[in-house]
């Protein structure tokens, strides 16, 4: 790394900074912990399940979870969208999802369809939003599921979770939620946005490290293990234990990253979640309004920091977006993001798939004058020919 000032506009992929309590948070864990959590019954390994379950209290009570013991702890989203959709459905399921969906839900559930599951693909608008009654037109005597992500990777275009949930639940379908993009930016809570099924990634928006993430799974909802082995508890039998969260957790978890991602929901519930909004809102509409009155610049999405979350994606016509993002770079020190995003859907409902875009995603930790700079930047390389 260089010594030069940089701006960092890729919070959709990972957060950065993260608040100082999180790194002292892994850096105390791994300097005078350093043990596994419920392997043994010495001081260190009671202290490491501590931290286990401080961090399973926090996320309920971000997400309005009742019962922490049905927060599953993983290595990231995708790993916890598999676990749902991999451990719910079986061939003849129909599932639902929208055009704007990640690779995360698409591939697997593309993977699932050879196997006979059915997958409908709901269109979402050129701004990627989504109309609910689309939703319920396709749904089948056969509908299993749901899955809808919170907003999207590559507009930030807000789905509405509250009235899909309301219809599945009124169907009496499965709902399952990617809050990949959402969880500490906007409110989640399982119970009003009648949520079954919420997978969640710990190192955007909740601020915690890299390898950290979960899903919660609603009670009475039984899933098929993804991975079997030792969970440190019932060591006598050979099968695996059929409560959550143990049968959903395998091996030695991330406890160091865990404890960062514990630091992250606490710094997130001190701040105050409508002051994080407030502030990503901010930097959006200035980083749009400056970016709407260059021309040349075609921008993605709802263009609403009401109807978004910091997410703006563009191009510059005549510009290869790897091109301007590899500037924006090495001239002015901004860190952003090229290319089709893990996203390949929702490109093709904006109609960027051959191109890709240029996604910027400021965070709680950026300024204006960081938004300012940024505008001056995206000009002179629109009118440097």
């Amino acid at each position: 790394m260089d010594n030069r000032e940089e701006i960092y506009l890729d919070n959709a992929a990972t957060s950065w900074p993260k608040p100082e309590s999180v790194y002292q948070a892994v850096d105390n864990f791994n300097r005078q912990i350093g043990a596994s959590p419920g392997r043994g019954s010495h001081s260190r390994t009671i202290a490491a399940g501590q931290i286990i379950l401080e961090a399973r209290e926090a996320l309920a009570e971000l997400f309005n979870i009742k019962d922490s013991s049905r927060i599953v702890f993983t290595g990231n989203v995708t790993e916890a969208i598999n676990i749902g959709l991999k451990g719910i459905l079986r061939p003849g399921d129909h599932v639902v999802i929208s055009s704007m969906e990640h690779n995360a839900v698409a591939r697997p559930l593309y993977s699932l369809e050879k196997q006979g599951v059915e997958v409908t693909v709901v269109q979402c608008a050129p701004d990627g939003s989504l109309d609910p009654c689309s939703v319920e037109k396709v749904i089948t005597e056969r509908t299993r599921l749901i899955c809808l992500l919170h907003a999207s990777n590559l507009t930030g275009t807000i789905m509405p979770i509250e009235e899909v949930g309301e219809l599945a639940g009124r169907k009496g379908i499965l709902f399952m939620v990617d809050a990949a993009q959402s969880a500490g930016v906007l409110p989640v809570d399982v119970e009003e946005q009648k949520i079954d099924l919420l997978a969640f990634t710990g190192h955007k928006g909740l601020f915690g490290p890299q390898g950290t993430g979960g899903l919660y799974i609603r009670p009475g909802i039984e899933i098929r293990p993804l991975i079997e082995g030792g969970t440190g508890s019932l060591s006598e039998q050979i099968y695996q234990p059929d409560f959550l969260p143990d049968q959903l957790e395998s091996g030695t978890p991330n406890t160091p990253g865990i404890a960062g991602l514990c630091a992250g929901v606490k710094f997130i519930q001190e701040t105050g979640l409508e002051n994080i909004r407030g502030h990503e809102q901010e930097l959006t509409d200035y980083l749009v309004q400056g970016l709407e009155e260059i021309e040349g610049v075609i921008l993605y999405g709802p263009c609403d920091s009401r109807r978004q979350t910091a997410v703006v994606s563009f191009n510059i016509k005549g510009r290869d977006c790897g091109e301007v993002s590899f500037l924006l770079d090495q001239k002015y020190g901004i860190l952003s993001r090229s290319g089709l995003h893990c996203a390949p859907l929702a490109h093709r409902t904006l109609g960027t798939v051959k191109d890709g875009a240029c996604r910027l995603s400021p965070g709680y930790f950026n300024t204006l004058d960081d938004m300012e700079k940024v505008v001056r930047a995206v000009y002179e390389i629109c009118t440097s020919g």
